[in-house]
């Protein structure tokens, strides 16, 4: 049974009811963020119930040291951990001396809370009886300002309801924080000054080893009846604490409120020394400003990015709902004005997985940045790993590989390595391929072919060497082969010819060689560079070419498939429908000895090399591979029914596609795999979008031009997104009878949708 508490609403995160067992996942749902920082939906309050407290600075990690026994040549020595940052939002809130604690009160009212995504903010409303029998009512709104990235914003409002009351607002902040995800329990932050101004307060503290300086700032203004007070706070400090006291007597139906700016201001930004300097600058825009005015700036800012990436849906609430939230917490993680970030699995939402950059934004998260903001963006996040080049290539120097091969982190925060578990560390290599598929991708895609020989060629050659050194040649088979590796199915580990592996180092190895061609003719002063920088001679890229073509690929004559590594028709092959419900999820009731010798698959292996190079294959071998493998598949990764729903959708299996798709849309909202409390799934929220977009749409570049084949699921009467193709944005409306085009800008374009080629006019819609 899946979690049913989040209320249907198209624009809206909705709970109502007051319920302590949901508390962590809500942290998780109505979490916050603004691609510089981000909280889970904590409780300002004191909260003394179960609860996962978490602030989080883009870009800020700690090197945990790996909790492993012993130390091998090449392995990681430590596991990024994304880190709790020193909160900002606490308030202490005492009515008549006691403090409200919502797990403590003897009763809880009206409790609501709202995450308004078309608007950005978070709002809260409830009535509470307090131990000593004082009721309260209670409502705070808080968003993190997309204008002002280092500012986040709280309006806390307090109503006595019987009686007049004494009340005390505590705003404080507290770098005595730990982290959940810790391998050793080290302290992961050193505080070094807590100081109070006026009606300011600051700590600057920095993490252990990173040595990233951090300044965690508040400035407050407190209001009786709606008017501004001037009031002194009463002053209290601690060793990595500082609050300030502000007590009030309220009378009945009186609004007593305070309005709590905060944040945080980083060495990534500004130089040592400025931190304090640099917060207050930031809370003197936002009290200019004040909280009404930039809550304005807000919704004009998130209205801007729905302007461009809503995707409407008329006829099923709960997909609406599903594919916004999607959308919504994509663009809270990262909005792409920083080359230097990245999007992580967990965003601000939580610390599982550590790291900041898995193979999920190459093979995810590029298609909906591309298609639904500037080329710009998606550019940064190829420079990202370009900028990270010589740290892969040290990555893959660890490991015994030379002469510039380049192996990309599994996981990574600054281009290291920084994954613990050896099956995935050393095998899981197929990232690398992802890497070059989202070189190629970006290019197909925005005609935009000065990355490569600026800076993707000598990424592709680095990716080329890899694979080069990592195939063998096989006497038995007289062919080049690739052993001990973990394809994108992890419950396969130290398997030999994984299909999709092997096929993404045929295709890397033969991209390059192209790619070095064209850049040779068309950019000579690029490719001189290029050529002096990396020493490569015409008879290594021959001998490239060797193992290219001479790539093994393991085949089953008689499922006429190709088998996603060598052993695969060793295995029992009992499909998933066999299997007793109460063992699902495998992961969490088998023994790992038994998930690594069973047929189950994770996710898309064999079906995510279909996926990506689908113009490779005839449908009719899409169609084998997927009945022969999707029976086998458990999907539990998040990143499994996105790529399965497209598949499906280019079958034509409407039904199965759209059950893929609400599984992935609805993941966290429903909580489909019982850890939402953990956090969100990111990544994977970027192939939400492309199950609508590619899959339902059937979005494709084909001869450099955009193609649709457009499917609706009988239980939609209507959807529709924008594409921003080449700086054109085309709007495409799909219902049961007909497509419609619109073409903003003012240059004609073509077309093609269901094979057929259409001209559109600027802002003249077609319907097909």
């Amino acid at each position: 049974m899946n979690q049913e508490y989040i209320k249907a609403d198209k624009w809206s995160i909705i709970e109502e009811g007051f319920d302590q067992e949901t508390v962590m996942s809500s942290e998780s749902l109505f979490s916050l963020g603004n691609g510089a920082m981000g909280q889970r939906a904590n409780f300002e309050e004191r909260y003394t119930g179960p609860t996962f407290q978490g602030s989080y600075i883009a870009g800020v990690y700690y090197p945990d040291k790996t909790r492993v026994g012993w130390w091998k040549n090449g392995y990681p020595e430590y596991f990024a951990k994304v880190l709790n940052a020193p909160n900002w939002i606490g308030m202490d809130v005492l009515v008549n001396k006691e403090p409200l604690d919502l797990s403590t009160c003897i009763s809880v009212d009206g409790f609501r809370r709202e995450l308004n995504m078309k608007e950005g903010w978070y709002k809260r409303t409830f009535k509470a009886t307090l131990p000593n029998n004082a009721k309260v009512q209670v409502a705070i709104t808080r968003f993190l300002s997309l204008d002002l990235d280092e500012i986040g914003a709280i309006d806390y409002s307090v109503v006595p309801m019987d009686q007049d009351a004494e009340i005390t607002f505590v705003p404080y902040l507290d770098s005595g924080i730990t982290n959940v995800d810790s391998n050793w329990d080290d302290k992961f932050w050193n505080t070094t000054s807590v100081d109070s101004k006026d009606s300011r307060a600051y700590i600057e503290a920095h993490t252990m080893k990173t040595n990233f300086k951090t300044c965690t700032f508040m400035g407050v203004e407190v209001h009786l009846d709606g008017k501004k007070m001037e009031m002194t706070p009463e002053v209290s400090q601690k060793e990595t604490w500082v609050g300030h006291s502000y007590t009030q007597k309220v009378k009945q139906g009186t609004a007593f409120s305070l309005i709590k700016f905060g944040g945080y201001t980083v060495s990534r930004n500004h130089k040592t020394g400025t931190l304090v300097a640099a917060a207050d600058s930031a809370l003197d825009k936002a009290f200019a400003l004040g909280f009404d005015a930039l809550l304005q700036n807000q919704k004009k800012a998130w209205e801007a990015i729905w302007q461009m990436s809503d995707i409407t849906i008329e006829g099923d609430v709960k997909a609406q709902q599903g594919i916004r939230f999607n959308i919504f917490q994509l663009n809270q993680t990262y909005l792409g004005t920083d080359s230097r970030l990245n999007i992580g699995p967990k965003g601000f939402t939580g610390e599982k997985y550590g790291g900041s950059t898995y193979w999920d934004t190459e093979a995810y998260c590029i298609p909906f940045y591309m298609a639904t903001k500037n080329q710009e963006v998606a550019r940064n996040l190829l420079k990202y790993r370009y900028d990270h080049l010589e740290k892969a290539i040290a990555n893959a120097h660890k490991l015994g590989f030379n002469n510039g091969a380049a192996l990309y982190p599994m996981v990574t925060m600054n281009g290291e390595e920084c994954h613990n578990e050896w099956e995935i560390t050393f095998e899981e290599i197929h990232r690398n391929g992802a890497i070059a598929f989202a070189i190629y991708n970006y290019y197909r895609f925005t005609g935009d072919y000065s990355y490569i020989p600026e800076m993707g060629l000598e990424v592709l050659i680095g990716i080329a060497r890899f694979w080069y050194q990592r195939a063998n040649f096989s006497e038995d088979k007289q062919k080049f082969v690739i052993l001990g590796v973990t394809g994108p199915n992890e419950y396969e580990n130290n398997v030999n010819n994984n299909w999709y592996t092997n096929y993404l180092a045929k295709w890397c190895i033969e991209y390059t060689i192209k790619q070095l061609q064209k850049v040779k003719d068309g950019y000579p002063d690029d490719y001189k560079r290029i050529i002096g920088h990396t020493r490569l001679t015409s008879n290594e890229t021959d001998k490239w070419e060797e193992v290219a073509k001479g790539m093994y690929f393991p085949y089953s004559e008689k499922y006429e498939v190709y088998l996603q590594q060598d052993g695969f028709l060793d295995k029992e092959l009992i499909t998933v429908d066999k299997l007793d419900k109460m063992e699902r999820p495998i992961n969490q009731k088998w023994s790992w000895d038994r998930i690594l010798r069973s047929p189950y698959i994770k996710q898309a292996d064999v079906l995510q090399c279909f996926y990506f190079f689908e113009d490779h294959f005839s449908q009719e071998m899409l169609e084998k591979h997927f009945d022969f493998y999707e029976p086998f598949t458990v999907h539990e990764s998040s990143l499994s029914p996105c790529v399965h729903s497209i598949q499906a959708a280019k079958l034509d299996r409407m039904d199965q596609a759209y059950r893929f798709y609400l599984r992935t849309s609805r993941l966290d909202l429903d909580d489909y795999n019982k850890e939402v409390e953990e956090g969100l799934h990111i990544t994977s929220m970027a192939g939400t979008w492309m199950s609508i977009v590619e899959g339902f749409g059937g979005l494709r570049v084909i001869d450099d031009k955009l193609s649709f084949t457009p499917r609706i699921p009988k239980k939609w009467k209507s959807y529709s997104f924008k594409i921003n193709f080449r700086n054109r944005i085309i709007k495409v409306t799909v219902s049961e009878s007909s497509t419609k085009f619109i073409l903003e800008g003012n240059e004609q374009m073509s077309i093609r949708c269901k094979g057929k080629r259409i001209e559109l006019n600027p802002h003249e819609e077609i319907s097909v």
